[in-house]
């Protein structure tokens, strides 16, 4: 487990650049954390690092928004807080997704963990103060 502690949202490519370095086969990353913690922010940081031109934004009611890495890798960024059953992640197609090949950052996973891979990558996100957080990247 890498754990990075920061204290400003200007840290954040540091972990981005973590997470990317400790991805290895992994495709589907998983992050847990609290209202307002920085799940988007992060996803944010991680399309940047990867050269990302698209405006990243919460796919809350969408539920899945799409970006392309500067390579033109496909990057699908999630956010399940809407939906109320596993049920709804099934109708979305996530299947085709999760097993594409393709990165896919999912936020608030609690809502279909019995459909994620075995292989995910967690990343753990604790707010610490105002602007200071601690990610565990497992």
């Amino acid at each position: 487990m890498n754990t990075l502690h920061i204290r400003s949202e200007e840290e954040l490519p540091e972990v981005a650049e973590a997470l990317l370095a400790a991805l290895g086969d992994r495709r589907v990353v998983v992050l847990r954390g609290e209202m307002g913690a920085g799940k988007t922010t992060l996803v944010r940081a991680v399309a940047e690092a990867l050269g990302a031109d698209d405006q990243v934004t919460s796919p809350t009611f969408a539920l899945v928004n799409q970006y392309r890495s500067a390579a033109g890798d496909r990057i699908y960024h999630f956010d399940f807080y809407r939906i109320d059953t596993p049920a709804e992640a099934y109708d979305l197609g996530y299947e085709e997704y999760f097993y594409s090949g393709d990165l896919c950052l999912v936020e608030w996973p609690e809502k279909i963990e019995e459909l994620l891979p075995d292989d995910v990558m967690t990343v753990r996100i604790e707010v610490d103060g105002e602007t200071s957080r601690t990610f565990r990247i497992d």
